[in-house]
């Protein structure tokens, strides 16, 4: 095997790989910044320090870029809400881990700055905020299948559980991620205290009483069907 060639093959994938991390570092900082619509590719390509036909080797047009760093920040939130999550325990302790997770996400400046950059541009570019909205649906609709599975097993009784997943959420949302969006510090009550009472006030809502053999049996079914 000849080890010139080799390197030298892989030297042009390892400068297109750097040229492209190099464009999304610079178009998150100038998105974040100054907003979508607001930033040319002229000069994405000059924050990246490449030229302008390297920039388009790579993105054709911003919407590329934004799918992305869109792809990025869906790596995010698999990261922080992992597969299996909902066997993790009983309804409580299962809550309790989704709602650590998600004032964990809040205290990401990239996730709110992503966000932040999207609700400032929708209104000019719908279509960025159909695709942030389309990466954002699933993790709200994974919460209503295990609202209504809970339902289904006698454990939860969510008329509506979609309703359900979306009050559970907006209750954690009120307490950080509101204040961050517009500027200000989240509220000055510890995050376990907040988790805490936010699953109480749900399950207070819609928890069936039952038993603790029946409770047992239930554990062993989500085990099964999640």
């Amino acid at each position: 095997m000849d080890v010139r060639n080799s390197v030298n093959d892989g030297a042009p994938k390892a400068r297109r790989a750097g040229s492209r991390e190099a464009i999304v570092e610079a178009a998150e900082r100038l998105f974040l910044e100054r907003g979508f619509g607001a930033v040319s590719m002229d000069e994405l390509a000059e924050a990246a320090g490449l030229a302008r036909r390297t920039l388009y080797n790579q993105f054709s047009n911003k919407e590329e870029i934004f799918r992305e760093m869109l792809r990025r920040v869906s790596g995010q939130l698999e990261d922080h809400f992992p597969p299996g999550l909902e066997t993790r325990g009983d309804v409580d302790e299962v809550l309790r881990l989704i709602a650590r997770m998600i004032l964990e996400l809040h205290t990401q400046p990239e996730y709110l700055g992503f966000l932040r950059m999207v609700v400032a541009d929708a209104r000019q570019f719908p279509g960025i905020a159909e695709e942030f909205a389309a990466v954002m649906e699933p993790q709200t609709e994974r919460l209503t299948r295990y609202l209504a599975h809970l339902t289904a097993l006698g454990i939860l009784d969510c008329r509506s559980p979609t309703l359900a997943a979306h009050q559970f959420m907006g209750m954690l949302n009120e307490f950080s991620l509101w204040p961050m969006m517009i500027g200000r510090k989240s509220l000055a009550i510890p995050a376990e205290e907040v988790v805490d009472e936010t699953v109480q006030m749900f399950l207070q809502r819609y928890r069936r009483p039952q038993s603790t053999a029946h409770g047992d049996a239930v554990n062993a079914s989500l085990r099964q069907d999640i």
